[in-house]
C-alpha cells in the first residue's frame, strides 16, 4: 500500500478544489516529503492519475492574472471519497506496512468518528499480537537473539518492533478515550491546511515543472 494516494486524496478532500502545487504545499506543511513518498513527481504524478481513474475530477480553470498557462484543479470524486475512507480504514489497521503508511493515516483519522477509529486501533492491536505469537512459537525472546545466531536479531529486531507499536497504539486508544482531538460529527476540526496564498515555512522551494500551473509558488520573503 502506498501513501501518496491516501494523502493526495485527503488533502484534496480537505480543501473541496485544489491545485497541484496547493497539495504539494499542504504536503510539505506536514513533513510528509521527509516521511513518505511525496515528492513533487509522485503527487503531480497522482493527481494525473487519480483523474484518470475517476478517483478526482478535474477543472482547467483561466491563468491568474500574473500569466502563465491554465492551471488545473481537482475536486474529489464520489467514488474518490469511497476510495479514501477505504485506504483510511486499511492504513489504520495494516500494522505490518510501512511508517508513512500509517503517519498519513493519523493525519487524516479525525475524519471518521471517535468510536470506529478507536475499534480499528485495538484492530491493530489485535493483529499485532496475533503476528508476535506467530513468530515466538519458534523464537523465544526471552533467551535472546543468540539462540538463532546472528540472523536471531532479525527475528529480534521484529518482536521488540511489535512490542513497541502495541505499546504506542495502546497509548494512542488511551489519548482518545480520554477525549482528545475532534472527530468527526464532533462539531469544528482542526484545520491542518493551509489558506490559500498564504506561506509555507517548511516548504522545500524545490522548482519542479508542474508548478508552472501556479505562476509564484513561492512569494518573496522580506
Amino acid at each position: 500500500m502506498s501513501a501518496i494516494r491516501l494523502l493526495v486524496l485527503g488533502a484534496v478532500r480537505q480543501h473541496g478544489r485544489a491545485h497541484g502545487y496547493q497539495v504539494r504545499n499542504d504536503l510539505e506543511y506536514w513533513g510528509a516529503h521527509e516521511w513518505s513518498n511525496a515528492k513533487p513527481g509522485s503527487i503531480y504524478h497522482a493527481l494525473k492519475q487519480m483523474a484518470k481513474q475517476g478517483l478526482l475530477l478535474a477543472h482547467e480553470i483561466a491563468p491568474s492574472t500574473a500569466g502563465g498557462p491554465p492551471r488545473t484543479e481537482y475536486e474529489i470524486t464520489d467514488q474518490g471519497t469511497e476510495e479514501y475512507f477505504t485506504l483510511l480504514r486499511r492504513s489504520l489497521t495494516a500494522y505490518d506496512q510501512k511508517p508513512d503508511v500509517l503517519s498519513a493515516a493519523l493525519g487524516f483519522m479525525v475524519d471518521l468518528g471517535r468510536a470506529e477509529t478507536l475499534e480499528l486501533l485495538r484492530e491493530r492491536v489485535r493483529a499485532i499480537e496475533e503476528w508476535r505469537k506467530s513468530v515466538t512459537g519458534y523464537y523465544t525472546p526471552e533467551d535472546g537473539p543468540g539462540q538463532l545466531g546472528h540472523i536471531g536479531e532479525i527475528m529480534n529486531f521484529w518482536v521488540h518492533s511489535a512490542d513497541s507499536g502495541a505499546l504506542w497504539t495502546r497509548g494512542l486508544i488511551e489519548r482518545i478515550q480520554g477525549g482528545a482531538y475532534t472527530f468527526a460529527g464532533e462539531g469544528d476540526p482542526f484545520v491542518g491546511v493551509l489558506v490559500d496564498g498564504e506561506e509555507n515555512p517548511y516548504a522545500t522551494r524545490t522548482p519542479h515543472p508542474g508548478d508552472q500551473e501556479w505562476p509564484r509558488p513561492w512569494p518573496d520573503r522580506p
